[in-house]
């Protein structure tokens, strides 16, 4: 199997909508693809979880995308969450079994992390440790375009080292000049893989090799 972990630079940097963004770019490229979300947190009155969203961007069943047991009716971080509401702990290799498990062989399959990459994701780890027991042969970085971003798209690179990371700068609009300055910088100064469309994305994935 092919996996592309998808983590963010933070919370509400539109991790979901660029996973389903990408999801639906790479089948009208005839790509097979799959979504998993190995833990979810959200808001009770929540009318739409991102394992909805994701699930209508693949055309799977939402438990597929996150099962039913890995989701957690409170908006902290999963951990917290299950904490708070007394259910059973669980670990990163907990999360990582039961997402590689449900990944059909051979398949690609695009696994979104919650939070940011140093967000606590199980009992024992937070999103970063999760990708590195994924093994992905890409990391997507999901980042702001705006304000901060360098900041925190360095601190993610650094938490990240040793994986192959394209960061996506989400909302990017061409006629801001602080988005233009930031993309440039990055790459610059960084040597960083930057993209700021979603084609561009996809087009990154294509090129990733097979797992």
């Amino acid at each position: 199997m092919t996996i592309i972990a998808v983590v963010g630079t933070g919370t509400e940097v539109g991790k979901t909508y660029v996973t389903a963004a990408l999801v639906r770019a790479l089948r009208d490229r005839g790509i097979s693809v799959v979504a998993r979300k190995p833990v979810l947190s959200y808001a009770p009155g929540d009318t739409a979880t991102d394992a909805d969203v994701l699930a209508a961007a693949t055309g799977e069943d939402p438990n597929a995308v996150c099962p039913p047991h890995r989701r957690l009716a409170l908006a902290m971080a999963p951990p917290m969450a299950a904490d708070a509401l007394d259910a059973p702990p669980f670990t990163i290799a907990d999360l990582a079994g039961e997402t590689l498990a449900t990944v059909p062989a051979g398949g690609l399959a695009l696994v979104e992390t919650a939070g940011g990459v140093r967000s606590p994701l199980a009992a024992d780890g937070d999103s970063g440790a999760l990708v590195d027991a994924l093994h992905p042969v890409l990391v997507v970085l999901v980042a702001d375009a705006g304000l901060g971003t360098i900041n925190l798209v360095r601190m993610s690179l650094d938490a990240l080292r040793g994986h192959t990371v394209c960061t996506m700068l989400n909302r990017y609009d061409a006629a801001d000049e602080l988005h233009r300055r930031n993309a440039d910088w990055l790459r610059d100064e960084t040597k960083a893989d930057i993209v700021t469309s979603v084609d561009a994305l996809a087009g990154r994935v294509e090129l990733a090799p097979s797992g």
